[in-house]
């Protein structure tokens, strides 16, 4: 166990952790929204630090971060865990499994130094806290960032937003981009489907641009939730009001976890979105999921296809120091 960050004591049996936006108020040997974090004796502590569920070697696309160091192997990792309830999640098996249920999951440590060994070893430009949400181990994960850093590596998270203020500000030095998921333009469907709420996710991603650091968003398209033009419409008018060179990623859905009675998102649904993101302003629009086209990076200026990938990986760039090899208009982002 370690001690958590970002809680206070309100009494001697009561603490009070606003590492996200839950502020769930914890009672002697009780665990978190997150079943993670644990009150014990008046002390809130992580049980996961240093107890990874997965570790793996991505290209960075598969994150997806387009416009961050593209073309490049990234050493992801997660522990168990999250603080939402989504019911559509990819990954439910670990990010809905919890200490606070079965505490003999996982077994072993992997200290934070390991995992920056790790990620050199396997020539990596960045570490991804992935998989799962990387604000319920963000003591693990603010310490390698640490590391890494001084190492000469760059940090990203791929994150749900919901994680507060203070939060943002501890992994600020350290923290290169991230791709948040802006799930919903409506705060019922947070609260009925993820069981969390859209402003804290929109003043994360407000918060983070305006402290420099690279931000691409996702949306996965549910049929019958979030694939209205009023969602759609709302979700990217936020971002072009945020930064209209900020990405945008919309994500064909498949059934999974909760939701296998829905189909799968229509590629008409996909094309309709593409649409209104362009008319909102939006100059990077991507397409996952689908195979054959939305992957491309084309320069907002003169058109020209910049980054061409295939699947996740990077088969040709043009791209001379940030800008377009044919025009030279700057291309937002981070690259070699």
């Amino acid at each position: 166990m370690k001690e958590a960050l970002l809680y206070e004591k309100i009494d001697s049996n009561l603490v009070h952790c606003f590492l996200c936006h839950h502020h769930c108020r914890i009672a002697e040997g009780a665990f978190g929204f997150c079943a993670v974090r644990q009150n014990v004796g008046g002390t809130l502590y992580t049980q996961v630090y240093a107890r990874p569920i997965a570790m793996h070697v991505d290209p960075i696309e598969k994150k997806p971060l387009y416009h961050f160091l593209p073309g490049s192997r990234s050493f992801s990792l997660a522990t168990i865990g999250c603080n939402f309830r989504c019911g559509f999640c990819q990954n439910w098996q670990i990010s809905q499994a919890s200490v606070k249920d079965d505490p003999g999951v996982p077994e072993g440590e992997v200290s934070a130094e390991q995992v920056v060994a790790y990620a050199l070893e396997n020539k990596c430009a960045s570490i991804s806290y992935t998989y799962t949400e990387p604000t319920i181990f963000f003591e693990y994960a603010l310490e390698i960032a640490r590391l890494a850093k001084a190492k000469g590596l760059r940090n990203n998270f791929v994150t749900n937003g919901y994680m507060t203020s203070q939060a943002i500000g501890l992994i600020r030095p350290y923290l290169d981009a991230a791709n948040v998921d802006l799930k919903f333009f409506d705060d019922a469907a947070y609260k009925k489907i993820c069981r969390g709420a859209l402003e804290p996710v929109l003043e994360s991603i407000r918060l983070m641009r305006a402290y420099g650091i690279w931000v691409e968003v996702t949306t996965l398209v549910v049929p019958g939730e979030n694939d209205s033009p009023r969602q759609l419409k709302g979700i990217a008018e936020f971002i072009a009001g945020v930064d209209k060179h900020m990405p945008w990623h919309i994500s064909r859905f498949h059934p999974d976890y909760r939701f296998t009675g829905y189909p799968v998102t229509a590629e008409e649904t996909l094309r309709q979105a593409e649409e209104i993101g362009r008319q909102a302003g939006l100059a990077y629009i991507y397409i996952g999921n689908v195979h054959g086209w939305g992957n491309d990076t084309h320069c907002p200026s003169c058109k020209k296809p910049l980054i061409l990938r295939q699947g996740f990986g990077v088969r040709q760039q043009h791209l001379e120091q940030g800008r377009c090899a044919y025009c030279h208009e700057p291309i937002a982002g981070v690259f070699t």
